[in-house]
């Protein structure tokens, strides 16, 4: 029986990195690359001048030692820290189609392998109203697959979301400069300045996921809803519900972009794959635009 179940969780695993990889290898790890490059350059290597080379990276010393002109050769410092912090109360993990578990684990594993792929570390947290799972940042295919595995099989202890306590912890694990990947459905509004602050000490996204229902139900019925982190349960209209929701949405929208802060929303069930490559397209042109501007 406990055979067959890890049977069937591994089974699950490799399925759902088969499913990642190939886009990751032909679209992601490229975009990710363009979007989020090394923050400086390492010496390579010394070699031979050749016409067109820019003389300002001439080696003098080698140039002396040998008689010939030669330069010196730089890479881009390509490791990178990448955390994902990841909200798993009820909400997350309770919805009518259980699309938005499966569309949060999904986009999870294609950013952890894009950000393998281009030999950064990555990191998880887990967190409800308290911290419920850490796995410190590194890299390498068993590293991702580890991270894959917990969030496909994590059960965390509490329902309710406290955002402020995840964000006020990461603040004393990561100290340096890190990309930060913050994944919740934002049932409850965050509060922009911690938001705001983040951003300023790490290269912060935001990816809310949307219920898929927010914007198919449009005709106007009663239904009985339960809220999946307090179990209280409330007879509502259904249009009017999905009105609140649309502008709970947009209104977060706004606030979190008007404070400077990378935001993707994605409704859960949606092709993750095309949603983050537009998303990375976006940062990439507005970077672009604010450097020629």
């Amino acid at each position: 029986m406990l055979s067959d179940m890890l049977d069937h969780i591994e089974h699950r695993l490799n399925l759902l990195e088969l499913k990642c990889r190939r886009p990751v290898e032909h679209v992601l790890a490229g975009e990710y690359k363009s979007v989020f490059r090394g923050r400086g350059l390492e010496f390579e290597d010394v070699r031979a001048y050749q016409h067109g080379d820019d003389v300002r990276a001439m080696d003098w010393k080698v140039t002396a030692r040998t008689g010939k002109p030669h330069i010196k050769r730089y890479i881009e410092e390509r490791e990178q820290v990448v955390y994902l912090l990841v909200d798993v109360s009820a909400s997350m993990r309770h919805d009518n189609s259980g699309n938005k578990r499966e569309t949060l684990t999904e986009l999870c594993a294609l950013i952890t392998l894009a950000a393998i792929s281009s030999q950064d570390r990555v990191g998880l947290i887990l967190f409800s109203d308290q911290i419920e799972q850490i796995i410190m940042p590194s890299k390498g295919r068993r590293h991702a697959m580890r991270i894959i595995d917990e969030l496909i099989n994590f059960k965390p202890m509490n329902k309710k979301t406290d955002l402020a306590c995840m964000l006020e912890r990461f603040r004393h694990i990561s100290r340096k400069y890190s990309i930060v990947f913050l994944i919740s459905d934002f049932l409850t509004d965050p509060s922009t300045l911690e938001l705001q602050a983040l951003s300023n000490a790490h290269n912060l996204n935001i990816i809310q996921i949307l219920h898929s229902t927010n914007k198919s139900i449009q005709e106007r019925a009663l239904i009985r809803i339960e809220d999946a982190e307090t179990g209280q349960q409330q007879v509502i209209d259904s249009a009017h519900q999905n009105r609140q929701q649309a502008a709970q949405q947009a209104k977060l929208k706004e606030e979190i972009l008007k404070a400077g802060v990378n935001l993707m929303q994605i409704e859960s069930g949606s092709d993750c794959v095309d949603a983050l490559t537009a998303y990375f397209h976006e940062r990439r042109r507005r970077e672009i635009d604010e450097t020629s501007g």
